[in-house]
This record gives C-alpha cells, structure tokens and sequence, in this order.
C-alpha cells in the first residue's frame, strides 16, 4: 500500500500576481508564481488547495475611502478573488496541472460552488483547487478563510506565503532589529498582536489544530521547500 498524501493550503495575497507598486495582473508576475505552483507540486507528491487574496484589485477596508460602505466594498473584495483564482486557474493548467476553482459566492458560469465533499474529491483526483470569494461574508479577511477551508477539508498544514522570511517580533521593514520568530504558539502569536494574520485566522487555527508555516514567497523555491516540509520560516503551533 502506498502511503498517502498529505494535504496542503496555500494561502497567496492577490498581490503576488502584480509587481510592487502597481494594482492588477501582471502577465509575467502569474506565469512565474504559477509554474513555481505547479513544478513544487508535481514534486512534492501532496494534495494543494490554494486561497489567494484580492488585495492586487480591491482591498475592502483599504479601497472604499468613505464612500463605499464596509459590506459593499467587502463584497467588491470577494469578487476580486474570483478573478485572480480564474487568473490562476489558467496559468497554472498552462504550466500542466488540473486545476478547478471553487467559490463560496454563486457564480455557476465561471466556477464551480464552495462544496467540502467535492472540494476533498477534486484533491483526491490530483487537480489543484482554488478556493475564491474569502468565506463568502463580509468582515472576514482571506487568512481567515484560509483557515476555515483548510480546516473543513482536514488539511495537514496551512502555508502563508509573504513578503518576509516569517514572523518577526516587530515589523523588519520598519524595524531593522527585528528578530524572526522559528516558533510560536497560536496563543503567544494572539497576546503579542503579531500582524502576520488576524486574530479570527489564529483562533480557527487553534480550534483546529491546524500548524501554519509563514514563509518568503519571493525566495525561489521555497515553494517547492514549504510543500515538501522543509523547514523555513515561522512555524505556528
């Protein structure tokens, strides 16, 4: 018999398909983050599901300057996760993996709705799934949906893929003492008001039991190092 799979999230912000300092989808920017995506896994023997962020098109909080209300522009959010999942639906399917989008917002036209059972059978057939459209309610961030989804399809580990190395004790592009954190409870994360996710994501976590690894996305190949187990980062527990 052969041993089986173990089953990951990767949690991506939306700005991970543009270039620092512009809004959008850069061409260039998703077809590396996707082949990286699809090579990492097609080493790594696992089970990936992938929820990526809006914030590259519309960030909620961010983007509704007053006038805009908060479950408007949430919503606006939602649906700027859809169209970065079909971005990345269809560049990772170039680079040669089967992929399928699942959104917790009804859009049967463009992807197919958020159902646990046929999320896990999707993994089980070897396609990547994309979770889009957050938890499908207003007032909740991406990390907490990353959360939620890994949990509801039993995930072994989350995967935060940022801007830095980890965690650190302070923010290392304002503070350049900041120290990175290997280790850290969900607890200890929760009391020191550590910025690397919100507290709703750390509190799933815990419930769940869910280990969250925080490592760099722009570091090459620490995709394939995080899908593998290999350990870089910050490892919250």
């Amino acid at each position: 018999m052969t041993a089986p799979k173990k089953r990951i999230l990767l949690k991506l912000s939306g700005e991970a398909l543009s270039t620092e300092g512009h809004r959008g989808i850069n061409p260039q920017s998703l077809k590396e983050i996707a082949t990286e995506i699809a090579d990492a896994y097609q080493k790594a023997h696992c089970e990936l599901a992938i929820v990526i962020g809006g914030g590259n098109v519309w960030r909620g909080l961010r983007d509704g300057g007053g006038v805009i209300d908060r479950v408007n522009s949430d919503s606006m959010g939602m649906l700027a996760t859809v169209i970065n999942a079909i971005a990345l639906q269809s560049a990772i399917e170039e680079a040669g993996v089967p992929t399928r989008v699942l959104t917790s917002i009804n859009i049967y036209q463009l992807a197919e709705p958020f159902v646990r059972r046929k999320a896990i059978r999707h993994l089980e057939k070897g396609r990547i799934v994309i979770f889009a459209g957050g938890t499908g309610n207003p007032y909740f961030t991406t990390d907490s949906a990353a959360a939620l989804r890994a949990s509801e399809i039993n995930a072994h580990v989350l995967l935060k893929a940022t801007q830095v190395d980890g965690v650190y004790d302070a923010d290392p592009r304002k503070n350049p003492n900041a120290k990175l954190i290997d280790k850290i409870t969900y607890a200890a994360a929760i009391e020191k008001r550590l910025q690397f996710m919100d507290t709703a994501a750390l509190a799933i976590a815990m419930e769940n039991k869910l280990p969250i690894q925080v490592f760099n996305l722009h570091k090459k190949g620490n995709i394939e190092l995080a899908l593998c187990g290999k350990d870089i980062g910050t490892v919250i527990y």
